[in-house]
């Protein structure tokens, strides 16, 4: 299950760089990077077995005591448990845009075409190298929207909700 996309206008104008609505004057601009973030699969096959496992022990005492009822259970639970397992696995990694600004680091657009993202590092860079240059507009076609990052074990978020643009926040 891919996320949803959208695009995201991204531009420099007037020495400001704008990601949507939100502004980032150049000159307080310290550092442009990147970020990664993609699915733990070797956490997701590790959950998925151990579910399994509790699943076919469980199922198999309930299908034992109640008969084709607790089989025909058995098996739609095992295939959801596979279903939720290919949907995990099949996402896309994401690609971020990272500013810093006065000591603050900022993710302001993420994109599932690595591409994209690395053209707005180099745009970005040559203006805040020349704040005064004609303004540029680049749209980022792929701009993510909606729930994206599952974090599993000790200290998870849950899932982070994420517009396209600005930093995630938790639900």
């Amino acid at each position: 299950m891919a996320p949803s996309q959208s695009t995201v206008e991204v531009r420099v104008q007037e020495g400001v760089l704008w990601v949507n609505g939100e502004a980032y004057p150049l000159r307080n601009i310290s550092h442009v990077g990147q970020r990664m973030l993609e699915v733990d699969k070797g956490a997701a096959w590790r959950k998925f077995i151990a579910r399994a496992l509790i699943t076919l022990v469980i199922g198999g005492i309930v299908a034992a005591a109640v008969g084709e009822v607790g089989v025909i259970l058995l098996v739609a639970v095992l295939g959801l448990l596979i279903w939720r397992l290919v949907a995990l696995i099949g996402k896309p990694p994401l690609y971020g845009l990272v500013l810093n600004t006065s000591g603050t680091q900022r993710d302001a657009v993420w994109s599932t075409e690595h591409s994209e993202i690395q053209a707005l590092v180099m745009e970005i860079t040559k203006a805040i190298g020349r704040p005064d240059t004609a303004q540029v507009v680049y749209n980022v076609r792929h701009a993510v929207m909606g729930d994206h990052i599952e974090q599993y074990g000790a200290g998870s978020i849950g899932k982070g909700q994420h517009s396209g643009s600005g930093n995630i926040g938790n639900r």
